[in-house]
């Protein structure tokens, strides 16, 4: 996959009502200071069109970015961070659930998880609210450049116990940083495009 043209072209607040896109889209979850603005804008090839920030919970609104105008890329509101009150909470993990539930377009949900540390309570509802959506949670195992190569299999397979995932779920391991794992990512992209075509 090549990145020639990106595009924030929609922000969706609590209110908000989903917009009724034409291309595909493929939906990034996962807790607040997992790396997900980060592990975007390294998949589009951009420093900061999504918003990184130092103090996790900031996204609360679900973005959608035009790629190429062929796909969008849905980045769906952390979830999980601590200093938020109950009610924003509720209200994010509603969004997050009428996401999945509603949208017409969703093809791939990718869900980011820590590779360093055991996945949550909230990544174990998070795995099991997309799997009962229908879909087959894809799992990026984030910030693969904080631990030595020779633990990234214990890790990988920590994650998979705990999340009690499906024989067949696909595991990318990921670093921002060194952009490991980006290539793996466009390959699922560029299936998805193509089976999209061939429709």
């Amino acid at each position: 996959m090549i990145i020639k043209n990106v595009s924030l072209e929609t922000v969706c607040g609590i209110t908000s009502k989903l917009p009724d896109n034409q291309h595909p889209e493929v939906a990034f979850a996962g807790k607040s200071n997992v790396g997900k603005s980060s592990l975007i804008n390294a998949l589009m090839n951009r420093k900061s069109l999504a918003r990184t920030s130092s103090q996790p919970g900031k996204t609360q609104t679900i973005n959608y970015y035009n790629i190429n105008d062929q796909i969008y890329f849905v980045d769906l509101p952390g979830y999980g961070y601590a200093k938020a009150n109950e009610e924003v909470k509720a209200k994010w993990g509603k969004m997050i659930e009428d996401y999945l539930h509603k949208s017409k377009q969703l093809k791939i949900v990718f869900l980011l998880i820590d590779i360093r540390h055991e996945p949550s309570g909230n990544d174990r509802i998070m795995y099991d609210w997309i799997v009962n959506q229908g879909f087959q949670p894809v799992i990026i195992a984030t910030k693969l450049d904080k631990i030595n190569r020779s633990q990234i299999q214990k890790q990988i397979k920590l994650i998979k116990t705990t999340l009690k995932t499906l024989p067949e779920t696909i595991v990318i391991p990921f670093s921002s940083e060194t952009k490991q794992g980006r290539e793996e990512v466009y390959e699922l992209l560029d299936t998805l495009l193509l089976g999209e075509e061939n429709q």
